[in-house]
């Protein structure tokens, strides 16, 4: 269990790659996990510091990972990630950050009155959303860093679906019933 200093609660952001309700491996080696990229706004403060206070806090947690030696934040990944940089061709992910966090266990997804969501259209990529996270060290195969763990996810809002799905009703228009006999 994550301890409280590495433990978040987003403030309202908005999920992409939102993998929440069945995992998926990376590759055909690895394990099958639940993923979702966390897109926070830049002017969420609140949250941003508190990310970086967790991060903060699994890298003194994490020093045994590190050698014994707590190392200097720039020589390891780090989980929380610039959108305007790393994403500047997405609009979605623009003047945010950005955390992919994943887990092997299912999240737990509750709507704003905290009652289970058992209909998986409901959270879909571009959704608003609190996510739970934490955050911890690894160094596996001479990568080393922080790496964040899903926890839960609420859902506050809809919005607008990302990765180009659209609606069916936007798509076509209803077919006349002379054009369905062949008329």
């Amino acid at each position: 269990m994550a301890n409280n200093k590495t433990k978040v609660v987003t403030g309202l952001v908005r999920l992409s790659y939102a993998n929440v309700w069945k995992p998926k491996a990376a590759n055909e080696n690895a394990q099958p996990k639940y993923s979702v990229s966390i897109i926070i706004p830049k002017s969420d403060k609140e949250t941003l510091k508190k990310i970086n206070d967790a991060i903060d806090a699994a890298i003194e947690e994490g020093i045994g990972k590190f050698g014994g030696k707590k190392p200097n934040k720039a020589a390891i990944k780090l989980p929380l990630r610039d959108g305007d940089v790393e994403r500047e061709d997405d609009e979605a992910y623009a003047n945010s950050y950005f955390v992919n966090a994943n887990s092997v266990t299912p999240p737990q997804i509750v709507d704003a009155h905290v009652q289970p969501i058992l209909e998986r259209s409901e959270v879909y990529s571009g959704v608003y959303a609190r996510v739970s996270i934490n955050f911890y060290a690894f160094n596996s195969n001479g990568n080393k860093g922080i790496a964040c763990g899903l926890g839960n996810i609420q859902k506050v809002k809809d919005g607008e679906p990302l990765g180009g799905r659209t609606n069916a009703a936007d798509d076509f228009e209803a077919v006349a019933d002379e054009e369905l006999l062949g008329g």
